[in-house]
């Protein structure tokens, strides 16, 4: 058997691939490195890398079972924070000047990105691929996370009967809320009101598809009922299959805007309080549009006022 114990990591690697080397020569047969070489290796420019920093490497278990408490809405409101994971979602998190409480990422992303950041060491938690597996939320992971910190938002009265709100209720996909808040911020509007059995915002999938617009946009969840009685004074819309064309609304400056669920629509219980009922003119054959799609439309709409 070979032994590496006395050699550093590139000799470690070098020798045991010579050794297969020199075996395929006298055996008339191709080199092709083993797999457990090529781990070798990947070990090996991990603790290159680490040589040169003082970061921490490998996570602990009760790190492990934290970060995947934080897959659960519960311990999200407890620890008040949240997972984002993805380059684009850090970066332009980390662009944001997001706070946060760590960084998990492989080696090879963190000598991309530790110097343009400024990042501290002591946020920074350096993994192989097949940890960064194990806390992943996705099949196939990336090669960062990031646990950040919730923005804490106050309601501001001035600004909700001034501008243009947002109100969600009950949509239930990931996607869709991810998407209608980075819509959101595209066109300006601050505020979303979500109903207590909205999809959390800051859902994992949620985060991917927002794309880091969720610590941009002030996001509540609140109850809608209440909401609405506080500002009775602001003008309520609804979207519905049948209603107002919305190409002939002169809409107003400041009002809340409802998106209901994706399969049922907006709630009985709240559909006393609209004035007026929209629709986006139906064209072709297709049952429904999206939520997050209808909400594109009509506040693209809404700005071109």
């Amino acid at each position: 058997m070979l032994s590496l114990t006395f050699l550093s990591p590139v000799a470690e690697v070098f020798t045991v691939m010579l050794f297969f080397f020199s075996r395929a020569l006298s055996s008339g047969t191709c080199f092709k490195v083993p797999q457990d070489v090529r781990r070798i290796a990947g070990r090996s420019n991990k603790r290159m890398y680490l040589a040169r920093t003082r970061l921490k490497c490998m996570i602990s278990k009760s790190f492990e079972k934290y970060i995947n408490s934080l897959k659960q809405k519960k311990y999200r409101g407890q620890y008040q924070r949240f997972i984002a994971e993805g380059e684009k979602t850090v970066l332009e998190l980390l662009k944001q000047q997001t706070s946060f409480e760590k960084i998990v990422a492989t080696a090879e992303w963190l000598d991309k990105n530790i110097s343009p950041f400024h990042l501290p060491e002591e946020k920074i938690i350096a993994v192989s691929e097949i940890e960064m597996k194990r806390i992943s939320n996705f099949n196939t992971p990336a090669p960062v996370m990031m646990v950040a910190d919730m923005p804490e938002w106050k309601m501001n009265a001035a600004e909700i009967r001034s501008s243009m709100n947002l109100v969600l209720d009950d949509i239930q996909d990931p996607g869709n809320m991810g998407t209608i808040i980075r819509t959101a911020d595209w066109f300006g509007i601050n505020n979303i009101f979500c109903s207590e059995d909205c999809v959390d915002a800051y859902n994992p999938k949620t985060i991917q598809a927002s794309m880091g617009s969720v610590t941009r946009v002030k996001v509540f969840e609140t109850d809608i009922a209440n909401l609405l009685k506080t500002f009775s004074d602001v003008a309520v819309y609804g979207s519905f299959l049948e209603g107002e064309n919305i190409f002939e609304i002169d809409f107003p400056e400041q009002a809340f805007l409802i998106i209901g669920n994706e399969a049922h629509g907006i709630s009985s219980s709240l559909q006393d309080f609209i004035q007026h009922r929209i629709t986006i003119p139906q064209y072709g054959k297709a049952e429904s549009l999206n939520a997050a799609v209808a909400t594109g439309v009509i506040c693209a709409l809404l700005k071109n006022k």
